[in-house]
């Protein structure tokens, strides 16, 4: 079983929303941190949004306003609420979680959903 399942991407038309789903599988333990990446063609991975165990959030700049990050912590499972979709978001987004229960730290990827905003 992946580690990571997301869901929830597909063909869009800009202004419309979208909300993808990841669950962490229970072979990851101690998770920290769950967030999502995007990688669109020819550019580099780069974080969308984040959200620790403890409440702090991270958003990109360009999704400011526009994505909502949460989780529900008892499910292992993270979801981004993307509104107002713009051309520029289309890229394969990943859902990422961090986990480690002593000194250690672990990094885990999904296998990534396709976002495509048509203009």
């Amino acid at each position: 079983q992946a580690p990571l399942v997301e869901s929830g991407g597909g063909l869009v038309q800009a202004g419309d929303s979208l909300r993808l789903s990841c669950v962490a599988s229970g072979s990851i333990e101690c998770i920290s941190a769950m967030g999502w990446y995007r990688q669109a063609p020819g550019q580099a991975r780069e974080l969308v949004a984040g959200l620790s165990n403890g409440g702090k959030t991270y958003y990109r700049e360009a999704v400011k306003g526009r994505f909502v990050i949460s989780r529900d912590m008892s499910k292992n499972a993270v979801y981004l609420q993307m509104n107002n979709l713009k051309p520029e978001d289309t890229a394969i987004y990943y859902c990422n979680a961090d986990s480690g229960c002593s000194w250690e730290r672990y990094e885990h990827w999904g296998q990534g959903t396709q976002v495509t905003v048509s203009s």
